[in-house]
């Protein structure tokens, strides 16, 4: 690996032992609502954060707090991580729920296949055979072993939480294919690669969720208008390197407009 490239993965991807953030709405909460998840379910992308120093990135703009904010008769608890795979929601997130839990949402897999080694390795090569191998690879990774990682999280949240609504949050595709980019940056097969890969990890995703009785929430046809090279506002980040790990996830307008507005669809 040359050192651009561990660089840049180092940088968009930190795994750490997370520490809830609790919002305080008083002894009269309606119901409980935790967070659980990787990078996208905090802050990269937003460029907003509670800390800049802290590993986990939350911050004031992502869809859990802005759901907590909108329905404060709920207390909040944010366990999500950025760099988390489904082992660390096991072992550190899922701990933080409560017997009383009525709304878990779950935003974890794209860590467990090395997604952002991929988009890391297609952005740093030049030729489109290793990053399209790559993306190859990943998606062999999300068909073999996700599903148990998953499945094995799942049952986790389930014992812990077992009267709440669970929703399992899923991941856009990255790319508009023909779309405005112009010739620089990825060709679009390397961009259709990476979109397939959002296609096989929500493939795998609904799948479990449907046998562990969760709702599967699929962002896709609602980001697919606004993504990199569309010609509609954009609501995932592109490759920026002067912030690097704000890098390919959603932005302010993704939470709020995206991933708010499907969470609220499915919660009233």
């Amino acid at each position: 690996m040359s050192l651009s490239l561990a660089v840049a993965a180092a940088c968009l991807a930190v795994t750490a032992a997370p520490s809830a953030y609790a919002a305080d709405v008083g002894p009269a909460a309606a119901g409980k609502y935790v967070a659980l998840g990787d990078s996208y379910a905090v802050a990269p992308g937003t460029r907003e954060y509670d800390n800049p120093d802290d590993p986990c990135r939350r911050g004031p703009s992502t869809y859990s707090r802005l759901w907590a904010q909108q329905h404060p008769s709920y207390s909040f608890v944010e366990a999500s991580c950025s760099g988390a795979t489904t082992a660390d929601l096991t072992s550190q997130q899922v701990p933080q729920l409560t017997t009383d839990t009525t709304l878990v949402t779950v935003h974890v897999g794209g860590n467990d296949v090395g997604f952002v080694d991929v988009l890391t390795n297609c952005v740093l090569t030049i030729d489109d055979k290793d990053c399209i191998a790559g993306v190859e690879a990943a998606k062999a990774v999300a068909t073999s072993s996700l599903p148990g990682g998953l499945a094995s999280t799942y049952a986790a949240i389930r014992a812990k939480a077992p009267n709440a609504t669970v929703v399992v949050v899923g991941y856009p595709r990255l790319y508009t294919i023909g779309g405005n980019c112009g010739i620089l940056g990825l060709s679009d097969r390397e961009r259709a690669a990476l979109n397939s890969a959002a296609d096989t990890l929500a493939s795998v995703t609904a799948a479990e969720a449907a046998k562990a009785g969760f709702v599967f929430l699929d962002p896709r046809s609602a980001f697919d208008p606004h993504t990199i090279c569309s010609n509609g506002p954009v609501w995932v980040t592109n490759l920026e390197w002067d912030k690097i790990n704000e890098s390919y996830h959603p932005n302010k307008a993704g939470h709020h407009d995206g991933y708010l507005a499907l969470l609220n669809a499915i919660t009233g």
